[in-house]
């Protein structure tokens, strides 16, 4: 499944791959491409998959001409031995009935690689919300059984919610209590695999709406980066918003090009 762009696969024991569930907003793959540009992780291979629908673009990080021209497909790895972090971007959507071939696999090479854990960016349809969570902040987290002990304490400490069990049918009083996912695409799917072949898996998602997801793409990283440190903040104060993230450059079209100054 994985692909190494040099001729010796690269050794990642240790590390902790990052990667979105294409979901609502596509909040997840927008921070994993503020992580990799702001971090310049360095592509190491990509995924050689039937089960993504196939694409191939510019170079979405470009800084210059000479790089623009690079390609990019539907599943890269990028990486950064310095911080030990991986990072796997997906471009496009599954192929009907293949995504949990895919989680299956992806959680295989997971553990043959020896990563140290699996954090997941998500996101869920904010109007699925309930009371309590309208009365809340809008972050969630999950641990498979494996993780709950390695980062319990921490995760207490930065006073983060749950995400909370609702009913497995809604509106059915009776119905049984599970978690929930609308609109997360393949996070529950990813979780459920998690828990049965015992990965290390964090997942992080936001209530969000579609629409322009970057602020909410922000606030994801930022979430993230309470837990991880991935980056420092500018100033001496910690509380300080501005964190330094580099925006792609490909996010110049991300609601398409201008209005053609011929118009007018």
């Amino acid at each position: 499944m994985f692909v190494p762009y040099g001729e010796s696969v690269p050794d990642l024991a240790g590390f902790t791959l990052l990667m979105p569930a294409v979901s609502v907003g596509n909040v997840g793959q927008l921070s994993i491409d503020l992580i990799i540009s702001t971090l310049n992780m360095c592509k190491i291979g990509y995924f050689y998959t039937d089960c993504l629908v196939p694409m191939v673009g510019n170079n979405p990080y470009a800084t210059s001409e000479e790089n623009s021209t690079e390609l990019s497909i539907n599943a890269e790895v990028y990486s950064l031995p310095s911080k030990k972090l991986v990072a796997l971007q997906l471009r496009s959507i599954f192929i009907k009935y293949k995504s949990k071939p895919f989680c299956e696999k992806l959680l295989s090479w997971v553990k043959s690689s020896n990563c140290a854990k699996v954090v997941i960016l998500s996101s869920s349809h904010s109007y699925h919300r309930n009371d309590l969570q309208l009365c809340s902040t809008p972050f969630r987290y999950l641990l498979t059984p494996s993780m709950q002990k390695s980062v319990q304490n921490k995760i207490k400490s930065l006073n983060w919610e749950e995400m909370e069990k609702s009913q497995c049918i809604p509106e059915i009083h009776d119905s049984e209590f599970c978690i929930r996912i609308p609109g997360g695409g393949v996070t529950k799917t990813l979780y459920d695999e998690g828990c049965l072949k015992e990965i290390p898996m964090v997942i992080l998602l936001k209530f969000v709406s579609e629409g322009d997801n970057i602020p909410d793409a922000l606030g994801l990283v930022e979430y993230l980066n309470e837990w991880l440190q991935i980056i420092k903040p500018r100033g001496d104060d910690p509380t300080e918003s501005a964190l330094p993230w580099k925006i792609p450059s490909s996010w110049r079209l991300l609601f398409g090009s201008g209005l053609p100054p011929a118009l007018f």
